[in-house]
């Protein structure tokens, strides 16, 4: 499934950090800055959660909320937001429902072996539920800044 800019956004449910089931639909009237992530605790994705975790104030500023979306278990997300105080929830889609519905669960080549995953991709989801913004193959350095921006701009 391809998702188009200007669609609604495909819903969902996911257990989060917090203990309860969050849908998509829960933030309908809000901005909501979705970001799927490969895995916790590794370098870039660190990375990537801490630059949101910086720019939290900003984004709530402009009403919107992020969600981070990863296959890890939510007992591993826990410790994740521990380790590094991230101060937005992590979901957890072990089964990768939701990111096959975003079409961000990819065959992917690391070192010539072959397996599928998560691209790293961020959608802005506007507050009737459309798909404002994406961004595929995300490079972390600069764009939780380039999110931000967007958002100022054009929401």
């Amino acid at each position: 499934m391809t998702i188009q800019t200007g669609a609604a956004a495909p819903d969902f449910a996911l257990q989060a950090t917090n203990g309860e089931m969050v849908k998509l639909s829960d933030f309908k009237g809000k901005n909501v800055v979705l970001y799927f992530y490969p895995k916790d605790m590794t370098p870039g994705c660190t990375t990537e959660a801490c630059d949101f975790r910086d720019q939290h104030e900003q984004f709530g500023q402009l009403g919107a909320v992020i969600l981070g979306i990863s296959p890890d278990p939510i007992d591993r997300h826990k410790k994740f937001m521990e380790k590094y105080g991230l101060p937005f929830l992590l979901l957890s889609d072990p089964d990768h429902q939701v990111a096959e519905a975003y079409d961000v669960w990819k065959l992917k080549n690391n070192f010539g072996k072959e397996y599928m995953g998560i691209e790293r991709s961020t959608f802005v989801i506007d507050k009737e539920g459309k798909i404002a913004k994406e961004w595929r193959k995300v490079k972390v350095k600069g764009h939780v800044e380039e999110a931000l921006e967007f958002i100022k701009g054009n929401i």
